[in-house]
């Protein structure tokens, strides 16, 4: 099994996103040399524990989407022959963790994943979806290797999609008592980040950490880049303020080109690394800034008093 929790696996302060695997291709498998180890514990110490730092009033916070959306609910077939919804588990705090087990990082935060489960399995249920392509069988051998103490269920295209396309691995959902997104992790994350999140949902205590809430701009759920202001690696910088709407409105009203079937705004959020979307945000946001206003016709002079031909006379007539 996996060892204590708070004490294993150091990765990263809260927030920081460590490893992450592509769907397509697997990338780097974690391993911490000694030497950075000893660098990284004072770090952890500043961060979780401000009484360590100079800065003491930079209070740690964690953050949760203000007005979440219910998460899509599904109903699968587990490995093990029993069904698996979110339904079933409706008045808990849910972890729904997508993964695969070609993915190191996947792996690597399994054992803390297990013990957060046996930790808190009266008020907290993990769902892991595998988005392998390898079959049932090999799936469950890695299943029983690790002793997972949670359901495990492969994930289909119609799923991923509902929930963002799952860009990286391992990408975790956590859901609040009634079933809404509060946040979303890609990539190997320190499980305190995660039981601190689990903690306060369930009202219990997290020490000297403060709960943000921010606003879903596609963070959470794509569709919800129609709200964002700004984008990744979008440089409004140069527009006006009026312009800067009219880029906004283009972003969200145009379709990306590299058949992500996303708009503009979608795929910037989707995938920071399309040259397509970026190229054309860039195409949008030159245009703009270098669109002259329309010229207005020019004033007309006022105009000038009627030269009469012999100015009037006061004098009386001769009689």
């Amino acid at each position: 099994m996996g060892g204590e929790l708070l004490t294993r696996n150091l990765n990263c302060p809260l927030g920081v996103v460590r490893a992450l695997c592509s769907p397509i291709v697997d990338a780097m498998r974690r391993a911490v040399h000694p030497r950075f180890v000893l660098f990284l514990i004072p770090s952890l110490l500043l961060c979780f524990f401000p009484s360590y730092s100079a800065a003491q009033d930079q209070q740690p916070a964690i953050r949760f989407v203000r007005n979440p959306d219910p998460a899509p609910d599904f109903k699968l077939m587990g490995l093990d022959g029993k069904p698996v919804t979110l339904a079933d588990s409706h008045g808990k705090v849910i972890l729904l963790n997508f993964w695969a087990t070609w993915c190191g990082p996947c792996r690597a935060e399994l054992y803390d994943l297990i013990d957060l489960q046996a930790k808190y399995k009266d008020r907290f249920q993990i769902l892991s979806l595998i988005v392998d392509d390898d079959d049932s069988a090999t799936i469950q051998a890695v299943v029983e290797k690790y002793g997972i103490n949670y359901p495990v269920a492969l994930a289909p295209n119609e799923i991923r999609m509902q929930y963002g396309g799952i860009a990286a691995l391992p990408t975790s959902f956590m859901l609040d008592t009634e079933g809404r997104i509060v946040q979303k992790h890609e990539g190997l994350r320190d499980p305190r980040l995660y039981e601190t999140e689990i903690r306060a949902l369930l009202g219990l205590p997290i020490g000297n950490l403060r709960v943000e809430t921010f606003d879903d701009t596609g963070q959470i759920f794509i569709k919800n880049a129609v709200r964002a202001t700004e984008l990744p690696g979008v440089d409004l910088s140069k527009l006006t303020p009026e312009q800067k709407i009219v880029a906004l409105h283009k972003f969200n009203a145009e379709g990306c080109n590299c058949g992500c079937q996303y708009t503009l705004a979608q795929c910037r959020i989707y995938d920071r690394n399309c040259q397509i979307s970026k190229t054309a945000t860039e195409k949008i946001i030159a245009a703009l800034a270098h669109r002259t206003p329309p010229k207005s016709e020019p004033d007309s002079p006022p105009p000038q008093p009627a030269l009469s031909a012999s100015p009037p006379t006061s004098e009386k007539p001769l009689e």
